[in-house]
């Protein structure tokens, strides 16, 4: 009993001993090791959401060329879930919205399941009649300019010389609401100029992080390319989180929504300062993830998935 006794004794100090004097990040590993934070879910707040067809009323502000203009206004045609874009396809993308998230509303009881995105009015502001640096207030005026259709979408692109509140430093685009009409506005800024490497990426050298180099822009055009992923990103956000209360995680004044879940990933395999294993235009040598209207390609941000709290890509 006695020597049982002094082995236990022992084995005490001795573990005391450890602890006192073991290096203090093996101290830290070892704390921190027994506590998991829970996992931040994206999940529905009940609120509205946007269904059924839904028009986009198109604002440029600023100088566009006619090809510019091609590129985004074709990209927002192949949303339509009747586009006959080969697979993977830009309708395919956009559906991917729909099961994941409008399917699992309470008005699929109603039989409104889907929306189907309608390029409808287009206005141009060639001049700027508001200015080359704009605040958030004008472009939330802008936005009511545009004229959207009830239920729809205004959507305010900026040109490369348009300076915006925010822009290349905290967002590379926004969506927000029009108090007095309560519609839902879009704003996206072209970053040629200004931030490529921030609002373009992988089209541009990063910033930030591993310098990879870039790819090839799918319409030859690294501001406009970039432009549409962050178009794509925030009609994705706008339709299941249009006023604050739909679909999304964190904080409600911060939150990521169906696309900014997932920064930076393009396709299967991504990681940071890899967009992921991505389709090549094997003429042009430019890297894309989905097919569009009149033979275009296109890259799209990566959606989230609430039901297994990954990223679901095309490709």
């Amino acid at each position: 009993m006695a020597s049982r006794s002094f082995s236990s004794t022992m084995a005490i100090l001795l573990t005391l001993l450890f602890i006192t004097f073991s290096p203090p990040c093996l101290a830290t590993r070892r704390l921190t090791a027994l506590y998991q934070p829970p996992e931040m879910s994206l999940t529905y707040h009940h609120g509205a959401v946007l269904q059924g067809n839904i028009p986009i009323s198109v604002l440029w502000y600023g100088r566009f060329t006619p090809t510019q203009k091609s590129i985004i206004s074709d990209f927002l045609s192949s949303l339509t879930q009747t586009s006959q874009s080969p697979s993977p396809s830009v309708s395919q993308w956009w559906s991917t919205i729909n099961s994941l998230y409008l399917s699992k509303t309470s008005s699929t009881k109603f039989g409104l399941k889907n929306s189907n995105m309608l390029l409808a009015n287009q206005r141009t502001d060639a001049k700027c009649s508001m200015g080359k640096s704009l605040s958030l207030s004008q472009i939330a005026t802008l936005a009511a300019n545009a004229r959207a259709k009830k239920g729809g979408i205004a959507l305010v692109l900026t040109a490369q010389d348009v300076a915006v509140e925010g822009f290349c430093m905290s967002r590379c685009g926004m969506h927000g609401t029009v108090t007095k009409t309560g519609s839902t506005f879009i704003w996206v800024g072209n970053s040629a100029t200004q931030c490529p490497g921030q609002c373009a990426w992988p089209f541009h050298q990063p910033i930030y992080g591993p310098q990879t180099p870039p790819l090839i822009a799918p319409n030859g055009d690294v501001g406009i390319d970039g432009m549409i992923i962050n178009i794509g990103s925030m009609i994705a956000g706008a339709v299941t989180n249009p006023f604050g209360d739909g679909f999304f995680q964190g904080l409600k004044e911060a939150p990521l929504e169906a696309a900014t879940a997932c920064p930076g990933v393009y396709g299967k395999g991504a990681f940071p300062g890899y967009p992921g294993h991505l389709l090549v235009n094997p003429a042009t040598g430019a890297s894309y993830n989905a097919n569009g209207a009149r033979g275009r390609n296109y890259l799209l941000p990566a959606l989230f998935d609430p039901a297994t709290s990954s990223c679901s890509t095309l490709v």
